[in-house]
């Protein structure tokens, strides 16, 4: 099986950007080669709570199934969603000093697309 270069970054809620604490809640992965943009996201609500009592998790929630709307490209996500996945890859990565951000980008290379997102996800993300 052939291997395709990809790019990746972790999904983050850093609930007081001033204290800089994080907890890792998906995964974006890039491979233009292959016409993939795909990302997996997993809010643990206890972590959250347990790191920022006073989070508004409802809005957190909601905010990242926007970005996950955004890396699908759904049709109502807006306009950042219509645009090409090279272009909305680079939009989702883009650094950020926010409640949500997202790891500086790393690379690898795959046969299975899908299966590293699922491993990056296991390794990375999942508690």
């Amino acid at each position: 099986m052939p291997l395709h270069p990809y790019d990746y970054a972790i999904v983050r809620v850093v609930p007081r950007v001033d204290r800089g604490e994080f907890i890792n809640v998906g995964v974006f992965v890039h491979c233009p080669t292959q016409s993939y943009l795909g990302c997996r996201i997993a809010l643990d609500r206890s972590r959250l709570l347990a790191l920022a009592p006073s989070a508004d998790v409802e809005s957190i929630a909601a905010h990242l199934a926007g970005l996950e709307a955004v890396c699908r490209g759904d049709a109502d996500a807006g306009p950042v969603a219509q645009l090409a996945q090279g272009e909305r890859f680079h939009w989702l990565v883009h650094p950020r000093s926010a409640v949500l951000q997202t790891s500086a980008v790393h690379g690898g290379a795959s046969g299975d697309l899908v299966a590293t997102l699922a491993s990056l996800f296991a390794s990375l993300v999942a508690p």
